[in-house]
């Protein structure tokens, strides 16, 4: 069994309020969850109006598919974002 956990740090510049900062994250966390089958939460930075942590995992059982699928979770999220992702970090465990 592999695991990837990817960490996005991500900026929302246009957030001015807690609310809109977390309706853009549930919005591209739940698209992510849908399409990929990932887990994913907001893990650190969650009193900041225009900064965030997304944490995500996934399992595979082969470690090429992991980097693979979470290569493709990185790209999706940087062509879909309404932000900038500032760092994406991926690591295989």
């Amino acid at each position: 069994m592999v695991v990837a956990i990817i960490r996005l740090e991500l900026s929302i510049p246009h957030a001015t309020n807690l609310k809109e900062k977390r309706r853009v994250l549930q919005s591209i966390m739940e698209r992510v969850r849908a399409r990929y089958g990932v887990s994913a939460a907001e893990v650190d930075g969650q009193d900041l109006w225009q900064r965030a942590v997304v944490g995500m995992a996934l399992v595979s059982g082969e470690e090429a598919h992991a980097r693979e699928a979470a290569a493709k979770v990185v790209a999706f999220v940087e062509s879909h974002f309404e932000g900038e992702v500032c760092r994406a970090d991926v690591e295989i465990v």
